[in-house]
């Protein structure tokens, strides 16, 4: 049995968009292993919320994107078979634009793939589907400029998503 957690740790995603889909990773590992999620993780002393999520983004997946704001925060809590506290993680989101990179699967993320926001897989993780919404409305909000289709960045050529789904072999 591990220990009552002293506080909450502090960690942050980034729900990644290119072309109006979503890039998600099912997790390789505890806690969360198998269930659909954006990348993220701890942040480290020193960093920032957002900067934090631009690395965990990259470590994670390998994908480079811009970071636009806060799409919101899911308590994560996990508790033993006794009922008692095993770990409380406070996890905020962000909205993000892709800039580059094919996303690659790693020992954290077994399985990628990019999906319409309002087809989310089944089998994700609690308050996703919240999550993805508002920062689909973020990111739209931020890619409508002079001249601009929406959802169309700038800068940004029609394209292929990069990958669509790939497992770790």
């Amino acid at each position: 049995m591990l220990p009552t957690p002293e506080r909450p740790v502090l960690a942050t995603s980034a729900a990644v968009f290119h072309e109006g889909r979503v890039l998600l990773a099912r997790r390789g590992a505890r806690p969360a292993q198998g269930l659909w999620t954006l990348p993220g993780g701890r942040v480290e002393p020193g960093e920032t919320l957002a900067d934090a999520a631009a690395r965990e983004l990259m470590e994670e997946v390998g994908v480079e994107a811009e970071i636009l704001g806060v799409a919101g925060a899911v308590d994560v809590i996990l508790r033993d078979a006794q009922g008692e506290v095993s770990a409380h993680f406070v996890v905020v989101a962000h909205a993000a634009r892709w800039r580059c990179g094919m996303p690659t699967t790693g020992p954290e993320a077994a399985e990628i793939g990019w999906f319409e926001p309002a087809a989310l897989p089944d089998g994700t993780t609690e308050g996703l589907p919240g999550i993805v919404a508002r920062a689909a409305l973020i990111v739209q909000a931020a890619s409508h400029g002079p001249g601009q289709a929406p959802g169309q960045a700038s800068g940004q050529a029609s394209g292929e998503v990069p990958g669509d789904v790939a497992r770790q072999a």
